[in-house]
């Protein structure tokens, strides 16, 4: 018996040392891209979209949020956002629809990117990068979940400023409360809730 918990001891002890290996590694550097464009393309939506800076043209995939499909193309998605905001399938892919005309519109003028060329592995052929985009020094994200449009959710992660992910999120998810409460986007036509 004690031959079989050395073993997994240091079966254990080894797995622990490689984990703290793989963290021990330093995170890529922030690219920072400046005057980027909006590129109009069929695949665009609230959260992710094709953009061109300099020379560089790529679809971006925003940290932390995730705005309503406009279809039903990925259904289990679609449903699941809904259910999200309390609404039907119907109503969540118009705030789709609204989300993706927004991106639109804030993103006519140039932008900032920030990314660490970090794959958004999605459903689609093209790759997509995991990013945070400013508009006129505002997050987009922050923009998107504030007016409703689009729900906290995603991966963890550092962000550009240092800042911790767990504190980025507690922001995004007061303002996605907030936006709940006053009923903007798609959580307008949500029902009310039984107290």
């Amino acid at each position: 018996m004690p031959r079989i918990q050395s073993c997994w001891l240091l079966i254990l002890a080894f797995f622990l040392f490689n984990a703290g290996q793989v963290r021990a590694k330093p995170h890529k550097e922030w690219a920072r891209l400046t005057d980027c464009q909006y590129v109009d393309s069929k695949g665009n939506d609230g959260d992710s979209f094709h953009v061109r800076c300099g020379d560089k043209e790529f679809t971006v995939r925003l940290y932390f949020v995730d705005a309503p499909e406009t279809n039903l193309v990925y259904a289990d998605r679609t449903r699941e956002q809904s259910l999200h905001f309390g609404i039907t399938l119907d109503e969540s892919m118009k705030a789709g629809v609204k989300a993706k005309e927004r991106v639109q519109e804030l993103l006519q003028k140039p932008f900032v990117i920030l990314t660490q060329w970090a794959n958004a592995a999605g459903r689609g052929r093209e790759s997509r990068y995991n990013a945070f985009v400013e508009v006129d020094g505002k997050s987009l994200a922050e923009i998107l979940v504030s007016e409703g449009l689009a729900r906290t959710k995603g991966v963890t992660h550092v962000l550009p400023n240092g800042e911790k992910s767990k504190s980025h999120v507690e922001r995004l998810n007061a303002l996605e409360q907030e936006a709940k409460e006053k009923r903007l986007g798609a959580w307008s036509t949500a029902a009310e809730e039984k107290k």
